[in-house]
């Protein structure tokens, strides 16, 4: 399925504790924040995990990624719901059977606060 320039990509996800429990295991990031809860009970989630979201269009789309850039604005908590938008900016055959790509994305909480932005470009194949 081809994308176009200017197409808008929106989804969502819940963090949970497990998830980040699973992060903490696979990524050896044991920071205290990730491990210890605050007094609302509520554990800090990995950049790097909230920096999954944006993956997920390379995913669906079989993009390999060559750059990609994050800004983290606001930390993420478990049990925080996340909806991500991504915005097609560049989408374009390259002459080489192949398709470059290039996309923004902002990432914001259900208290509608920015916590994370950026771009990612890459090419499919």
């Amino acid at each position: 399925m081809a994308l176009q320039v200017g197409e808008k990509i929106t989804f969502e996800r819940k963090f949970t504790t497990e998830d980040v429990e699973l992060f903490t295991r696979v990524s050896k990031d044991e920071g205290v924040h990730h491990i210890t809860p605050d007094e609302q009970g509520r554990f800090v989630v990995h950049g790097l995990l909230t920096a999954t979201l944006p993956t997920k269009v390379g995913g669906d789309y079989n993009v390999l990624a060559r750059k990609m850039d994050y800004e983290f604005l606001r930390p993420v908590f478990s049990d925080d719901t996340i909806r991500c938008e991504v915005i097609i900016e560049q989408y374009e055959p390259d002459g080489k059977n192949r398709t470059a790509i290039t996309a923004t994305f902002t990432c914001t909480n259900q208290l509608e606060k920015e916590v994370l932005k950026g771009s990612f470009s890459g090419i499919i194949l």
